[in-house]
């Protein structure tokens, strides 16, 4: 995100960070009967303030809609809620940012409102990988927001930019990588098959997966942090210590501007493009407001501006956005991503971790 400042520890730190902080510029709750409203949830602490600030009041003096902007807590304990509250008929939020392993778990309980596309028609700006469907084709999400992981280095220690995921793999890299520590947050399996499998396709089976992390064990002997701590990483990147890794491209950017030795780098297989969508619990009464909402947020210039704004990378065209070279080169690329296989985590995420602490991090 672009407008943190040096003080705070990373940008998924406070993504995570809850409420804390956040009330104070929390949209109003108490509405007059005849207010058209909508709770929209999203990620607590900076990220949450920069929406109300930005792009929730702005939405309001368009639509005349309120928003009462909802903290979500983190991981999945958010769709657990929002289950558990469909049950009951009741909706802490209408709409939802969901992580994509999220949306494909609620789509399973059928949580997500289908979504009208002929309300949505700002969704045709979207690149299509973010429009989320279920099985029958009835949309489930709309990506709300992306962003990078991408392959990160201090430019005192590693001279030249490293130019593919390979350079993780080079013996001279002997102790002196960081990288996440889980395999649904690392996508790691995603960049060795990419980098060395001809693309993802190779993760559709069992047999294939296991061809993949035996791969990427040979660089086991290079990994000096598996870390989930991400501030842990980020002061050794900055220090040297850990001199290269996988970390989030926005911040390894504020990083550069406040003077660190560091670098953040799109290898020419892609860096890994992640990212959250919309979606409106079954249980909400506010369908056509979710519907005005989610078009208002598909619109160029309002991708552009949480570009500006809150950090996040666009979700419709480049072209469509009057995004900078510099503006869009501080949040993303034009080289084509490595997509996750966010099915891969959903159906196969018991054995998945149990090979992955065998195999790769035990």
């Amino acid at each position: 995100m672009q407008k943190f400042n040096k003080s705070q520890v990373s940008r998924r730190a406070v993504l995570a960070a809850g409420a804390a902080g956040a009330a104070a510029l929390s949209m109003p709750s108490i509405l007059s009967a005849n207010e058209r409203s909508l709770k929209v949830g999203v990620y607590g602490g900076y990220f949450k303030k920069s929406f109300d600030t930005h792009i929730f009041s702005e939405f309001t003096a368009a639509t005349g809609i309120k928003v009462e902007s909802v903290a979500e807590p983190t991981g999945e304990a958010w769709l657990v809620q929002l289950e558990q509250a469909a049950r009951a008929k009741r909706a802490p939020a209408d709409v939802s940012m969901m992580s994509q392993v999220s949306l494909l778990k609620g789509q399973t309980t059928k949580l997500w409102a289908p979504l009208d596309m002929a309300k949505i028609p700002n969704s045709s700006n979207l690149l299509d990988t973010f429009v989320n469907k279920y099985p029958d084709g009835k949309v489930a999400g709309i990506g709300a927001v992306s962003w990078y992981i991408t392959l990160v280095s201090n430019t005192e220690e590693i001279k030249e930019a490293p130019t593919s995921w390979a350079a993780m793999w080079d013996p001279a890299r002997k102790d002196q990588l960081g990288l996440l520590a889980l395999v649904s947050n690392s996508f790691l399996l995603e960049v060795t098959a990419t980098t060395y499998f001809g693309g993802t396709a190779i993760l559709d089976t069992e047999e294939g997966i296991l061809k993949v992390m035996g791969k990427l064990a040979e660089l086991k002997d290079n990994v000096r942090l598996w870390y989930r701590d991400e501030a842990q990483f980020e002061q050794g990147l900055k220090t040297g210590e850990i001199p290269m890794g996988q970390y989030y491209h926005d911040v390894t950017g504020l990083a550069v501007a406040d003077g660190h030795p560091v670098r953040s780098t799109f290898p020419k297989e892609g860096g890994i493009l992640d990212s959250g969508s919309w979606a409106v619990s079954r249980a909400s009464s506010k369908l056509e407001e979710a519907h005005v909402f989610i078009n208002y947020m598909c619109q160029p210039d309002i991708q552009a501006k949480m570009s500006r704004k809150v950090g996040t990378a666009p979700t419709v065209k480049r072209s469509l956005t009057d995004l900078t070279a510099d503006e869009f080169a501080s949040v993303s690329s034009d080289i084509a991503p490595i997509v996750p296989r966010y099915d891969m985590y959903q159906t196969r995420s018991d054995w998945l971790n149990q090979k992955w602490t065998e195999l790769i991090v035990g």
